[in-house]
Protein backbone atom coordinates (compact mmCIF):
# COMPACT_ATOMS: atom_id res chain seq x y z
CA UNK A 1 0.00 0.00 0.00
CA UNK A 2 1.18 3.16 -0.69
CA UNK A 3 1.24 6.03 1.83
CA UNK A 4 0.15 9.62 -0.03
CA UNK A 5 -0.16 11.52 3.25
CA UNK A 6 3.27 13.24 2.70
CA UNK A 7 2.83 14.24 -1.04
CA UNK A 8 2.50 17.56 -1.59
CA UNK A 9 0.38 18.40 -5.13
CA UNK A 10 2.45 21.62 -6.86
CA UNK A 11 0.61 23.76 -8.45
CA UNK A 12 3.06 24.28 -11.90
CA UNK A 13 0.83 27.03 -13.37
CA UNK A 14 0.60 29.08 -10.53
CA UNK A 15 4.19 29.18 -10.01
CA UNK A 16 5.02 29.84 -13.47
CA UNK A 17 4.97 33.19 -13.10
CA UNK A 18 2.14 33.58 -15.90
CA UNK A 19 -0.13 36.56 -16.26
CA UNK A 20 -3.57 35.68 -17.41
CA UNK A 21 -5.66 38.28 -19.34
CA UNK A 22 -9.23 37.53 -19.99
CA UNK A 23 -10.53 40.59 -22.76
CA UNK A 24 -14.32 39.28 -20.57
CA UNK A 25 -12.92 41.75 -18.03
CA UNK A 26 -12.70 44.75 -20.39
CA UNK A 27 -15.98 44.02 -21.99
CA UNK A 28 -18.93 46.95 -21.46
CA UNK A 29 -22.19 45.23 -20.32
CA UNK A 30 -24.10 47.83 -21.61
CA UNK A 31 -27.10 47.62 -24.01
CA UNK A 32 -26.17 47.79 -27.32
CA UNK A 33 -28.57 49.67 -29.45
CA UNK A 34 -28.36 49.23 -33.58
CA UNK A 35 -31.08 52.73 -34.25
CA UNK A 36 -31.65 52.18 -38.03
CA UNK A 37 -32.78 55.28 -39.90
CA UNK A 38 -34.33 53.33 -42.60
CA UNK A 39 -38.04 53.46 -41.34
CA UNK A 40 -38.13 56.83 -40.80
CA UNK A 41 -37.69 57.80 -44.48
CA UNK A 42 -40.11 58.88 -47.35
CA UNK A 43 -40.53 54.97 -49.06
CA UNK A 44 -37.32 53.77 -46.92
CA UNK A 45 -35.44 55.98 -49.43
CA UNK A 46 -35.53 59.72 -49.02
CA UNK A 47 -35.02 61.89 -45.93
CA UNK A 48 -37.51 64.84 -46.09
CA UNK A 49 -35.80 67.33 -43.10
CA UNK A 50 -38.74 68.45 -42.04
CA UNK A 51 -40.56 65.57 -40.69
CA UNK A 52 -37.00 64.11 -39.84
CA UNK A 53 -37.00 67.03 -37.20
CA UNK A 54 -40.64 66.32 -36.11
CA UNK A 55 -39.49 62.74 -35.61
CA UNK A 56 -36.37 63.47 -33.60
CA UNK A 57 -38.28 66.50 -30.90
CA UNK A 58 -40.95 64.14 -30.54
CA UNK A 59 -39.28 60.70 -29.60
CA UNK A 60 -38.68 59.15 -26.65
CA UNK A 61 -34.73 59.43 -26.05
CA UNK A 62 -34.71 58.69 -22.83
CA UNK A 63 -35.54 55.15 -23.09
CA UNK A 64 -31.57 54.88 -24.34
CA UNK A 65 -30.69 55.95 -20.96
CA UNK A 66 -27.13 54.25 -20.14
CA UNK A 67 -27.37 52.59 -23.32
CA UNK A 68 -24.94 52.42 -26.19
CA UNK A 69 -25.88 53.32 -29.47
CA UNK A 70 -24.61 52.33 -33.34
CA UNK A 71 -26.88 54.91 -35.86
CA UNK A 72 -26.98 53.40 -39.23
CA UNK A 73 -29.04 52.97 -42.36
CA UNK A 74 -29.28 49.58 -43.50
CA UNK A 75 -31.03 50.77 -47.26
CA UNK A 76 -28.89 51.95 -49.84
CA UNK A 77 -30.07 55.84 -49.08
CA UNK A 78 -28.32 59.08 -49.60
CA UNK A 79 -28.25 60.22 -46.38
CA UNK A 80 -26.91 64.11 -45.17
CA UNK A 81 -24.32 63.96 -42.18
CA UNK A 82 -26.49 66.50 -40.63
CA UNK A 83 -28.97 63.60 -40.33
CA UNK A 84 -26.79 61.93 -38.12
CA UNK A 85 -25.75 64.63 -36.12
CA UNK A 86 -29.06 66.07 -35.17
CA UNK A 87 -29.65 61.78 -33.96
CA UNK A 88 -26.17 62.66 -31.50
CA UNK A 89 -27.36 65.30 -30.22
CA UNK A 90 -30.94 63.88 -29.10
CA UNK A 91 -29.62 60.92 -27.57
CA UNK A 92 -26.50 62.35 -25.90
CA UNK A 93 -27.74 63.23 -23.18
CA UNK A 94 -29.41 59.69 -22.42
CA UNK A 95 -26.76 57.14 -24.21
CA UNK A 96 -23.65 56.25 -22.31
CA UNK A 97 -22.01 56.04 -25.62
CA UNK A 98 -23.00 56.85 -29.09
CA UNK A 99 -21.14 56.05 -33.03
CA UNK A 100 -22.24 56.06 -36.94
CA UNK A 101 -21.35 52.76 -37.71
CA UNK A 102 -23.00 49.24 -36.96
CA UNK A 103 -22.97 47.27 -34.12
CA UNK A 104 -19.82 45.65 -34.95
CA UNK A 105 -17.91 48.71 -35.15
CA UNK A 106 -19.15 49.68 -31.78
CA UNK A 107 -18.16 46.75 -30.13
CA UNK A 108 -14.59 47.50 -31.35
CA UNK A 109 -14.88 51.23 -29.93
CA UNK A 110 -16.23 49.88 -26.90
CA UNK A 111 -13.43 47.67 -26.30
CA UNK A 112 -10.99 49.95 -27.59
CA UNK A 113 -11.64 53.11 -25.17
CA UNK A 114 -11.74 50.10 -22.38
CA UNK A 115 -8.12 48.81 -23.36
CA UNK A 116 -6.63 52.47 -23.56
CA UNK A 117 -7.20 52.85 -20.04
CA UNK A 118 -5.19 49.91 -18.97
CA UNK A 119 -1.47 50.58 -17.67
CA UNK A 120 0.50 48.20 -19.84
CA UNK A 121 3.62 49.04 -18.21
CA UNK A 122 2.79 46.86 -15.49
CA UNK A 123 3.31 44.15 -17.87
CA UNK A 124 7.05 44.62 -18.55
CA UNK A 125 9.09 41.37 -18.79
CA UNK A 126 6.27 39.67 -17.81
CA UNK A 127 5.00 36.37 -19.97
CA UNK A 128 1.35 37.35 -20.46
CA UNK A 129 -1.41 34.51 -21.70
CA UNK A 130 -4.83 36.28 -23.64
CA UNK A 131 -7.37 34.16 -22.45
CA UNK A 132 -8.92 31.98 -25.26
CA UNK A 133 -12.21 30.86 -24.23
CA UNK A 134 -15.15 32.38 -22.87
CA UNK A 135 -18.71 32.71 -22.36
CA UNK A 136 -18.95 35.59 -24.69
CA UNK A 137 -17.96 35.78 -28.62
CA UNK A 138 -15.68 38.56 -28.63
CA UNK A 139 -14.39 39.82 -31.87
CA UNK A 140 -10.43 38.64 -33.20
CA UNK A 141 -10.28 42.71 -33.63
CA UNK A 142 -9.98 43.30 -29.80
CA UNK A 143 -7.01 40.01 -29.64
CA UNK A 144 -5.59 42.00 -31.90
CA UNK A 145 -5.68 45.15 -30.19
CA UNK A 146 -4.54 43.99 -26.94
CA UNK A 147 -1.98 42.29 -28.44
CA UNK A 148 -0.20 45.24 -30.52
CA UNK A 149 -0.66 46.96 -26.26
CA UNK A 150 1.52 44.23 -25.00
CA UNK A 151 4.03 44.28 -27.50
CA UNK A 152 6.18 47.08 -26.00
CA UNK A 153 5.85 45.60 -22.69
CA UNK A 154 5.91 41.98 -22.59
CA UNK A 155 8.49 38.83 -22.16
CA UNK A 156 6.66 36.68 -24.51
CA UNK A 157 2.66 36.29 -25.18
CA UNK A 158 0.52 33.51 -25.22
CA UNK A 159 -3.07 32.86 -26.97
CA UNK A 160 -5.32 30.05 -24.88
CA UNK A 161 -5.40 28.59 -21.39
CA UNK A 162 -2.19 28.31 -19.05
CA UNK A 163 -2.46 24.35 -19.35
CA UNK A 164 -2.85 24.67 -23.61
CA UNK A 165 -1.35 27.52 -24.93
CA UNK A 166 -0.35 29.00 -28.17
CA UNK A 167 2.67 30.86 -28.15
CA UNK A 168 2.26 34.31 -30.07
CA UNK A 169 5.13 36.54 -29.53
CA UNK A 170 8.32 36.25 -27.42
CA UNK A 171 10.48 39.31 -26.98
CA UNK A 172 14.48 38.51 -28.48
CA UNK A 173 17.06 37.99 -25.64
Amino acid sequence: MTDFSNDTIINKVAGSGLITLNLEDYYDKSERVLFDIKPLLFREMILKEQEFRTYIKEHNWSQYTGKNIAFTCSNDAIIPIWAYMLLGVAVQPYAKRYIFGDLAQLEQLLFSEALAQTDYTKYKDMRVIIKGCGDLKLSPAAYVELTSKLLPYAKSIMYGEACSNVPVYKKRS
